[in-house]
């Protein structure tokens, strides 16, 4: 176990134990067999590397053609709407995939425009005291890169550690950024960007999702670099390949062709139960890797221990979303002392049912906390498109996306109004007031009216019908060839049919999509459609009516209930990712958007509080920032007009947030206490708001006024959360 360790107590790496190692040796290439190429690293005496670990990549970045941060690009490239170029689109290299990996999923975590703040408030070229550079904000380093895998080669978690040549070995930091949602290794870049510039490595994986599809149509799948290749030819170095014989391969594509397998929806692993595992292991690799790469720069390593080891090294679990929730399961579960604070954004929480825990709202009891993720987002699943037309939100972002673009049939939002009042679950007998009652539902089931602004782009977009459509599959353990509740993954044509995928997007897929469908080309589709399997939004359900596959959602809601054995394999992977709210006395912050619309508060951060105080009760250590105007998408903030004068970038909070935890644990700074931040929205036309400003976001204070406090409170077995409106 690690020893308790306090500001003053620290315990520095002794230069004797050195053979010159410094910050500046970790520019060199040193014994590596070359600057980029595949190794084990330097085999040092002493520092084994993780049994999990298989095949390391070293890639050394100068920093100047190529770097950690921006991939070459700087900040100006990843401010551009233009992306990076590929030489040949249908078959890109692993530099040209990673280039654009690091611009995609950086451009989909940050508003990367001006006026939102980008480059002045946050950014590459802002440096980590927040001054703002005339420089490219490209970061030198090395990368190590590996898969974990428990000897099946069916697992294969990409882990990827980024040591920047700044890394300081006489004051050791490790950051953790497990990827988001569904996506890649670098789906969690913007999260690293703190800790490079911080002189930390960082220390990603991708928990075992990923956006690189198993082509069933032409049996291709994508390496761990995102090429592809045939699954044949790939074996156990593929990325992710469904489970399937290739007599189950050859009878599914003839019963159902151009479809593609997702690694989180259909590996059969329930990826999201090792979460917490994966980021555990991303740190030991970690470890390794940054003693490897002394190692090889100096030639040797002398003494007894090893220079960076867990007993001197600041080590921070963070992240944004599925992200952040997997560093709050590794610190939960964290036996060996790996971590030693928590400091993540919007986390994704799954919590037990009948904790005792109540939510209490400006003296209102809120009559729906706590409640899963699949449990909310099916729900959502079913009402949210029929809310978001209630005249009451007319004016909200993406609202007006439904009648002047064809994603959706004409009158979709009515027709699924009505499909619920014949499905008996509404009362209301017209559209105004049935869209009305929708919302209202909404909010009792855990949205706050806050949130009301963003169900419309919430559901424009699919959110809902997609994270339920992967993580029924993934929770459930479903096959590919399942299909469950009807529904399965393919492009589409003209005519919103099944069609093979285009070569160009299939290549560049690994790159570009966030691994959960719609994404990249790659849509929705309702198997069960009247006329034959359509995209799901587009389709006729069995009533007759366009009403966006109501049949699929509500087939996935019953999943929660259910007695057959789809519905129990999902309600027993649910039980297998519920969290303990034991984060054994470390320091934590949490910070979420108070309009969250995809992970309500209510459901997660907000409980997950009251939780922790009733486990650790005096040993607690959790304090949670909720931010006004501020949601779960800072991508969204530059692409949907109306974003931008409604919410500021949550991102700047999340670092600020890891700026409170490194000064906690390097110089004993208290944390700051649970409180609400409130924030002033930039107002003005919607796609033409005016630039932020410092006066616009507030950071958070160590003394809030007493009406912006958050409380927690034990008493008869019960922890109540009190939260200022």
């Amino acid at each position: 176990m690690k020893p308790t360790r306090t500001a003053r107590l620290r315990r520095h790496v002794s230069p004797s134990n050195l053979i010159a190692v410094g910050a500046v040796l970790l520019a060199g290439c040193g014994v590596l067999s070359a600057c980029g190429g595949s190794n084990d690293g330097n085999n040092v005496p002493g520092n084994t590397k993780p049994a999990f670990a298989g095949k390391v990549t070293v890639t050394r970045y100068d920093g100047v053609s190529d770097d950690l941060l921006t991939a070459g690009l700087g900040a100006s490239g990843l401010a551009s709407a233009t992306a990076p170029a590929i030489a040949n689109p249908t078959a890109p290299t692993a530099a040209e995939l990673r280039r654009l990996a690091i611009y995609a999923n950086y451009r989909a975590l940050v508003d990367t425009a001006a006026k939102g703040g980008y480059g002045t408030l946050y950014g590459p070229n802002v440096d980590a005291s927040g001054n703002v550079t005339q420089g490219s904000g490209m970061i030198a380093g090395t990368e190590y890169v590996t898969y974990s895998d428990d000897g099946t080669g069916q697992q294969n978690v990409v882990l990827l550690v980024q040591i920047p040549d700044s890394f300081d070995v006489n004051n050791p930091c490790i950051i953790t950024a497990t990827s988001s949602g569904s996506r890649g290794i670098y789906g969690a870049i913007s999260t690293g960007e703190w800790g490079l510039k911080r002189k930390c490595a960082v220390a990603y994986t991708d928990k075992g999702t990923g956006a690189g599809p198993h082509d069933l149509a032409t049996d291709t799948v994508a390496l761990q670099d995102g090429t592809r290749t045939t699954r044949s030819a790939a074996g156990s170095n593929a990325h992710f390949a469904a489970p399937l014989t290739s007599s189950q391969l050859a009878a599914f594509n003839a019963a159902t062709p151009n479809r593609l397998a997702f690694k989180h929806a259909h590996s059969q692993r329930n990826p999201e139960k090792d979460w917490g595992l994966f980021t555990l292991q991303a740190v030991q690799f970690a470890f390794w890797a940054i003693n490897d790469k002394i190692a090889g720069t100096s030639g040797a390593l002398v003494g007894s221990a090893l220079p960076v080891r867990p007993d001197n090294t600041i080590v921070i679990a963070s992240s944004i979303s599925n992200g952040g929730g997997a560093a709050i399961a590794a610190a939960e579960q964290d036996t060996g002392g790996w971590i030693d604070g928590v400091a993540v954004g919007e986390p994704g929480l799954n919590l037990p049912p009948n904790t005792g825990v109540q939510v209490v709202r400006g003296g209102t009891t809120l009559p729906t906390t706590g409640k899963p993720l699949f449990d909310y987002v099916s729900f959502a699943n079913v009402f949210r498109l029929c809310a978001a037309s209630s005249a009451s939100v007319a004016t909200a972002p993406a609202q007006a996306f439904f009648t002047s673009l064809t994603t959706f049939p004409a009158g979709v939002q009515a027709n699924r109004c009505a499909a619920l009042k014949a499905a008996g679950l509404l009362t209301s007998t017209t559209a105004a007031a049935q869209a009305d009652e929708a919302l209202q539902k909404m909010r009792t089931y855990g949205w706050e009216p806050e949130s009301d602004l963003v169900h419309a782009s919430m559901s424009f977009y699919e959110i809902d019908p997609s994270v339920a459509t992967t993580f029924g599959n993934a929770l459930s353990r479903a096959s590919v060839t399942d299909n469950l509740c009807g529904l399965s993954f393919a492009a589409t044509d003209a005519s919103f049919h099944p069609t093979a995928v285009s070569a160009t997007a299939l290549a560049q897929m690994a790159a570009v999509g966030n691994g959960i469908p719609p994404t990249s080309g790659v849509q929705l589709v309702n198997n069960n459609a009247q006329g034959g399997p359509t995209r799901s939004n587009q389709s006729v359900d069995s009533t007759g009516t366009r009403a966006a596959n109501l049949d699929g959602a509500l087939c996935l809601r019953n999943l929660l209930t259910g007695a057959d054995a789809a519905s129990q394999s999902l309600q027993a992977g649910i039980r297998q990712t519920l969290r303990t709210g034991n984060l054994q006395g470390k320091p934590a912050l949490i910070v979420q958007g108070r309009n969250d619309a995809l992970l309500p508060v209510n459901h997660g951060s907000r409980p997950y509080l009251g939780l922790n105080a009733k486990v650790e009760g005096g040993s607690s250590k959790l304090s949670y920032i909720e931010v006004m105007n501020a949601q779960h998408f800072d991508g969204f903030i530059d692409l949907v007009p109306g974003y931008d004068t409604l919410f500021v970038p949550l991102v700047l909070y999340e670092q600020r947030a890891l700026d409170a935890m490194y000064a906690n644990l390097k110089n004993g700074t208290p944390l700051p206490p649970s409180q609400v931040v409130r924030t002033t929205p930039r107002g003005g036309t919607p796609g033409a708001a005016p630039a932020i400003n410092a006066a616009n976001v507030p950071n958070f204070t160590s003394t809030p006024a007493a009406g912006d406090r958050i409380s927690v409170s034990v008493s008869g077995g019960v922890a109540t959360v009190s939260v200022p409106n």
